[in-house]
């Protein structure tokens, strides 16, 4: 019997008519279909973070070897409440592992170690924490990585491998912890991220195989997620997880969050340290010839002979170590850095190397594809970004916002254009066509140069930075705003049926055509109650309820907005302003369409039902959407190849004057914010 597994609590009634339900799970019985399932996730996992691992340089040349100790901050519980000293252990040791220690977590350790605590810990529960470029990402990937290989291991039988988890690293956008569970979320992103979930009852599968306890989740970029509130929100979600879990956050943050919302209690917090000063000398050796040029060795000496330097202090980082490398070719001269008089503080070597970063990235290198843009434009340009961040105290760059960086007067005037010419020659030949006189003439042209005018108007309204209009297709289509749109329409369309028999005349239209031509009235109703009003604002006959009178009811009939209750990427708003709003707004130029057309050929013929249909659906269309799709503006203001004589933008022309750069002449060099400014740093990186 010592194969036996038990997974359940036995159930056992007497008495007439009762049952007995006694569950026993031998060592012999038939592998899960879950296991299968697994197998195939570890290998999908394995290929994607290969391939990620080599392009961010962790396989070759050999990384940096990750140390860490258990954080002296104060953000989870005693260290013997995460390995269970003497309580219930919430997870058996991985086979082939044994169980962690309070001993062996004080210890601290390197990467091996950090493997041996995310196997062998009780609670299944790590937070990784770091300073700034200190490489909790890298360290987690190498993690991933080394859990994957011990899952291969051939010592394991089939069994122990069943046992354990399958490594997946996320990160934390798009997670609304008040409707989802982790595991519900979880499943959801393994359904988008891997082909094997696709398709019908994959989701499902990657739910059962998170609470089975056959994955585990690696999730990064806590720190990203905007407020302690939603932060806290997600932390004690996870606290309940039925997976091994690794949570990746910058220190500050996690600290924040645990001082004002919620901390991982049974958490093993572990602080990655700075690098070594003689690590950081043997990973620079180690890439060039035996023996180093001189002015190699002469930095790496300072590095092993004085570690409280300040370029000791500076390449405390992998970041920092790595650009060195990029920025000096093997015959550079790298030992510029020693120079005390100029590089007198850690900050100023950082910054020199910051400063070369665009360059070096952007600068061909022989067997690699060409770069898109020349080091000078994407200098220019990171530059740019980062003094408009630095100037508004941001840390993020919220592309909605790029929209107010340059002049809007160009961008207007070629939509006046652009809509005058798309929307005036249609409809005119249209029109003339159906009544080929002066008054066409006189008529369609003003008209269109007018309806350009107003496009290039809204489009320019946009430009100035404003809150995200929204970022999710909950914001507009709520229960509320759906019921209220059917309520709506059917009460519309009831209404225009039992008075379209006081009509003069004969012609009275039959109930189908009320319904439908009050259908677009329903439709809009629907936006204007939701998050959408922006869409309709402004369209004849369709924009009622899109004032701010309306606010109150919008209020009552909405969640909160969905970036303040989840984590929402700047890849995600852009596709819902691509994917649903700019469908919505053209969608409204039909339901123009719809409401002239079908009830002007009732009364006057097809082809002015027509003429109506076309050129209301037309103008419509495009005013509603591109012209006030935030994506569409921002992606209109983006002017990449810029020219000496280009006017000033955000991403062309000529850039403002600015001295020249101490260190490398004829290189625009920002003026750097004072020290201890939200950004000292010229770029963000």
């Amino acid at each position: 019997m010592n194969s036996n597994t038990f997974h359940g609590p036995v159930a056992l009634q007497t008495g007439a008519g009762s049952t007995q339900n006694v569950h026993h799970h031998h060592g012999s019985e038939l592998p899960s279909p879950l296991d299968a399932s697994a197998d195939e996730l570890a290998r999908a996992v394995w290929t994607q973070w290969q391939e990620e691992a080599g392009m961010r340089r962790l396989l070759d040349p050999p990384p940096l070897p990750p140390r860490w100790q258990v954080t002296g901050r104060d953000l989870s519980g005693p260290v013997g409440a995460a390995t269970a000293k003497g309580r219930w252990a919430r997870f058996e040791p991985l086979p082939g592992l044994a169980a962690v220690t309070p001993e062996q977590l004080r210890a601290g350790g390197g990467l091996d170690e950090l493997h041996n605590i995310y196997g062998g810990l009780a609670s299944g529960r790590l937070l990784l924490l770091g300073a700034p470029a200190v490489g909790k990402t890298a360290t987690a990937v190498l993690l991933l990585l080394a859990a994957l290989r011990h899952r291969a291991r051939s010592d394991l039988s089939a069994k122990e491998r069943a046992r354990v988890p399958v490594p997946v690293l996320l990160t934390l956008n798009g997670w609304d912890p008040a409707r989802e569970k982790p595991a519900e979320w979880a499943a959801q992103r393994l359904s988008r991220e891997y082909t094997l979930f696709a398709g019908r009852g994959g989701r499902g599968r990657a739910q059962q195989l998170l609470e089975s306890g056959r994955v585990a989740l690696f999730l990064d970029g806590l720190d990203q997620v905007d407020g302690n509130k939603l932060r806290g929100a997600m932390v004690t979600a996870l606290a309940q997880a039925p997976f091994r879990l690794v949570l990746v956050s910058r220190a500050l943050e996690a600290v924040l969050t645990a001082k004002r919302c919620a901390r991982l209690g049974s958490a093993a917090a572990l602080e990655i340290q700075p690098v070594e000063p003689a690590e950081a000398a043997t990973y620079l050796l180690n890439q060039l010839l035996d023996p180093a040029p001189a002015a190699w060795r002469a930095l790496t000496d300072r590095l092993v002979h004085a570690p409280d330097s300040a370029v000791a202090r500076a390449l405390a980082k992998p970041l920092t170590i790595t650009l060195v490398r990029d920025i000096y070719a093997d015959d550079g001269p790298v030992d510029e850095l020693l120079d005390s008089a100029r590089f007198d503080t850690s900050t100023k070597v950082e910054n020199h190397l910051l400063d070369h970063a665009v360059t070096a990235a952007y600068t061909p290198r022989p067997g690699t594809p060409a770069p898109r843009w020349s080091p000078e434009t994407a200098e220019r340009t990171l530059r740019f970004i980062a003094r408009r961040l630095a100037d508004e105290g941001e840390r993020d760059l919220r592309w909605w916002h790029i929209t107010g960086w340059a002049d809007v007067r160009p961008r207007r005037l070629a939509m006046w254009a652009l809509v005058t010419v798309v929307c005036g020659v249609p409809t005119f030949a249209v029109t003339w066509l159906l009544s080929p006189t002066l008054t066409t003439v006189l008529l369609a042209v003003p008209g269109a140069v007018l309806g350009g005018w107003a496009a290039g108007d809204r489009f320019a309204e946009l430009s100035d930075p404003q809150p995200l209009q929204s970022a999710g297709w909950r914001d507009i289509f709520t229960p509320g705003a759906i019921v209220s749109g059917i309520v709506e329409w059917l009460a519309l369309g009831t209404a225009a049926t039992l008075s379209a028999p006081l009509l003069p005349g004969d012609n009275t239209p039959p109930a189908w055509l009320c319904f439908l031509t009050t259908l677009p009235l329903g439709y809009t109703g629907v936006l204007v109650t939701g998050r959408g009003h922006q869409i309709v604002a402004g369209v004849p006959f369709l924009s009622a309820g899109a004032g701010s009178w309306y606010d109150d009811v919008r209020e009552h009939y909405n969640r909160p907005p969905l970036q303040d209750t989840r984590s929402v990427g700047p890849r995600d708003v852009w596709r819902h302003h691509l994917g649903l709003r700019l469908v919505l707004g053209l969608l409204t130029g039909v339901a123009v369409g719809l409401l002239a057309g079908p009830i002007v050929a009732w009364f006057l013929g097809t082809p002015l039902g027509a003429l109506a249909a076309f050129s209301g659906a037309l103008l419509t269309a495009v005013m509603a959407g591109p012209v006030c799709n935030t994506a569409v503006v921002t992606a209109a203001a983006l002017r990449p190849r810029g020219h000496p004589g280009a006017p000033d933008g955000v991403l062309g022309g000529r850039p403002p004057p600015q001295p020249a750069a101490g260190d490398r002449p004829g290189v625009p060099i920002p003026p750097r914010p004072a020290p201890g400014t939200p950004d000292a740093t010229p770029l963000s990186i």
